[in-house]
């Protein structure tokens, strides 16, 4: 019969300090690539976005004006703040530069696209819409990462 494996405490110890190496590794070199993936990622989508309204602002405007209901807000002036958000945050997420401010804004652009649109979303769409709002609330809450610019302005002037 075999006897069950004992860990003794030398090589439970080994084992945690190397699981606690990885961890460092993976936190100290794949966790800023991933933000900043996440945030190329991100701002693709608002950008593509932001060009659509662009494109055709007439079209733009009716849309604002007879599809989307932003609350409190006139539709013209919506349809500005909408697509200048959609056009002057993501270059600012890019950089990391005031990335928690641009993540901020890109929030409550998210949440007025849903909000203003809910009955003419689909469920898929709807989902693209969670998953970029998870994706902002990840930035808001730990920052844009070590390959920001924020980083190197406060390691620079701290």
């Amino acid at each position: 019969m075999l006897k069950p494996a004992i860990l003794k405490p030398a090589m439970l110890q080994r084992i945690v300090l190397c699981g606690q190496r990885a961890a460092t590794m993976l936190e100290r070199w794949l966790l800023p690539l991933a933000l900043l993936a996440m945030r190329l990622y991100l701002a693709q989508v608002f950008i593509k976005s932001g060009l659509t309204k662009l494109e055709d602002w007439d079209t733009t405007l009716l849309l604002f004006t007879e599809e989307y209901h932003v609350p409190l807000l006139p539709p013209a002036l919506a349809a500005v703040m909408g697509a200048g958000g959609e056009l002057l945050l993501p270059p600012l997420l890019v950089a990391g530069l005031f990335g928690r401010f641009a993540a901020l804004g890109l929030t409550v652009l998210n949440l007025m696209a849903v909000i203003s649109y809910w009955h003419g979303l689909d469920a898929r769409a709807l989902e693209f819409h969670l998953v970029w709002g998870m994706m902002l609330a990840l930035l808001l809450a730990g920052g844009p990462g070590r390959l920001a610019l924020d980083q190197l302005i406060k390691q620079r002037f701290g």
